[in-house]
């Protein structure tokens, strides 16, 4: 019993950190990592324009394959507004390979970025995915999310709308 009240006693401050750190109003830590096309892509370069959703997702998920296919209808619906996309991978190198070929198969046609080591996903607390945060085209995070449940989607198109105004 002693262990687990000093485990949560030790691990409260954590939480409460990693929540005030990607809490709302905060900048979105900046990062840069590999396209799937090979390019050195950064946050920067998709901020000004509109919102930018980070959508955390692996090959392996399912949750997230589900979450993706949802992503990419409201991409298409929103990107001539000024919506941007990023779907960061966190496949690891046993894993990676199938990136490619599953967002070929799928049709996506937003920006997928490398994350292989995760270190994206540790700036951002992505503990565990799918996990996606929204930015407003100020840099500011607006929302994060952890899971997907049907229905989620329809809550996030509402919030990008609001920024899309």
């Amino acid at each position: 019993m002693k262990k687990i009240i000093l485990i949560l006693f030790i691990s409260i401050p954590f939480f409460s950190f990693a929540q005030d750190e990607l809490s709302q109003g905060k900048t979105a830590p900046n990062f840069k990592l590999e396209s799937l096309d090979g390019n050195n892509f950064e946050l920067t370069q998709a901020l000004g324009k509109g919102p930018v959703l980070l959508s955390f997702w692996a090959t392996w998920c399912k949750p997230c394959m589900e979450e993706m296919n949802e992503f990419n209808k409201i991409y298409e619906e929103l990107k001539e507004k000024g919506f941007t996309l990023l779907a960061i991978s966190t496949d690891n190198e046993k894993t990676i390979a199938k990136v490619k070929p599953l967002v070929k198969s799928k049709g996506y046609n937003f920006t997928v970025l490398l994350d292989k080591n995760s270190d994206v996903a540790r700036k951002y607390y992505a503990q565990q995915i799918p996990y996606s945060v929204l930015i407003d085209k100020d840099g500011k995070i607006v929302s994060s999310h952890m899971g997907y449940m049907k229905g989620d989607e329809k809550k996030l198109r509402e919030k990008i709308l609001s920024l899309l105004k």
